[in-house]
């Protein structure tokens, strides 16, 4: 029914909002409903509580550039500290442990990844949390796991160093990602599900620019590897802990190439890697009746482990119970220390 001459279901009426719910208003002169609210409030109150201000527009849309913002914010909670205290016993104020989350959050891992001996650890430690730790964290840690993984990313891409490492790892959090956003439902990952879509396409990403990353040689003319006599170069490829790397130096000239298939390099590798029990259960002979080493290797990586080593680690002190990288333990603290788990 229409109020004083104007029809109440016109276009064009204005709402404010009161204690009791959002009322129509009339204009005390006219008698009429108020056509501009500006000249009933203040610009600002306006601008606040009339709902039709912004009717044009994509909620959705609006929505996750909303997510993507927050996802590309750089801020890190966490204090960046060299170690950590954990609590010998556990009281109603807090607990006797130190969870993972914490320990991402309140140690420094920005500076540990400009550390060449921390880096691969550094890395090792992010795709075991990609693997099956991602959904224990924190939102929080969440997001300081991405940018540290950003950081980790951008570091790799300037000085183009560890691509293969980088890449597996990028593989195997996109790989986890999928099957907790598309399989195990959305509830189980921290934050608004386009947050975590716009950091897979992140990842993409960063995986099409490590693909294209194209090594140049160095302009220089001093003394090469190849240059090397013999026996040194193999001194060398004997320091190489990764089977993939003797391939891969194979791979740049042809006496390289002989040099890597060397049976003797390939078994101490396999050695240094697995037991003699290992060994034996996954034998093979080459053509002419002898071990063939390069084949056991890389059979072996798909049945265990392989043998990790590193230059620096978190450890733990036992006495103390102060949680820091290895070398840090070593100069704040002159007790028993072990491997932090």
């Amino acid at each position: 029914m229409p109020f004083l001459g104007q029809d109440w279901r016109s276009p064009g009426q204005s709402w404010v909002k009161t204690a009791d719910g959002w009322k129509r208003f009339l204009d005390e002169k006219s008698g009429s409903f108020v056509s501009d609210l500006s000249s009933y409030c203040s610009k600002e109150v306006y601008n606040k509580e009339n709902l039709f201000n912004s009717l044009n527009y994509d909620v959705a849309a609006k929505k996750r550039k909303k997510d993507i913002l927050n996802s590309k914010t750089k801020t890190q909670y966490f204090h960046q500290e060299k170690w950590i205290y954990v609590h010998k016993g556990s009281t109603k104020e807090r607990h006797g442990y130190c969870t993972l989350g914490e320990a991402f959050n309140r140690l420094d891992f920005s500076t540990a990844i400009l550390d060449s001996r921390r880096f691969n650890y550094v890395v090792r430690l992010l795709e075991l949390i990609a693997k099956s730790q991602l959904t224990s964290l924190s939102g929080i840690a969440q997001k300081n796991f991405m940018n540290i993984l950003e950081k980790v990313v951008l570091k790799v891409l300037e000085d183009q160093q560890n691509i293969r490492l980088i890449r597996e790892l990028l593989q195997t959090l996109y790989t986890s990602l999928c099957m907790l956003v598309q399989r195990v439902g959305k509830s189980v990952l921290v934050g608004n599900i386009n947050t975590w879509v716009y950091r897979m396409e992140t990842i993409l990403h960063w995986q099409q620019q490590l693909s294209g990353i194209q090594i140049t040689r160095p302009a220089f003319k001093g003394l090469t590897f190849t240059d090397l006599p013999v026996c040194l170069q193999l001194n060398i490829m004997q320091r190489l802990s990764d089977g993939r790397d003797l391939v891969s130096l194979g791979q740049a000239a042809a006496d390289l190439h002989v040099l890597s298939e060397d049976r003797l390099l390939w078994k101490r590798l396999c050695q240094y890697h697995f037991s003699e029990r290992q060994i034996r259960k996954r034998l093979i002979l080459s053509d002419k009746g002898q071990l063939d080493w390069k084949k056991m290797y890389f059979k072996l990586i798909r049945c265990y482990p392989r043998r990790e080593q590193y230059g620096d680690t978190l450890q733990l002190c036992r006495h103390c119970h102060i949680v820091s990288w290895k070398i840090e333990t070593a100069r704040l603290s002159q007790h028993p220390i072990q491997t932090a788990s």
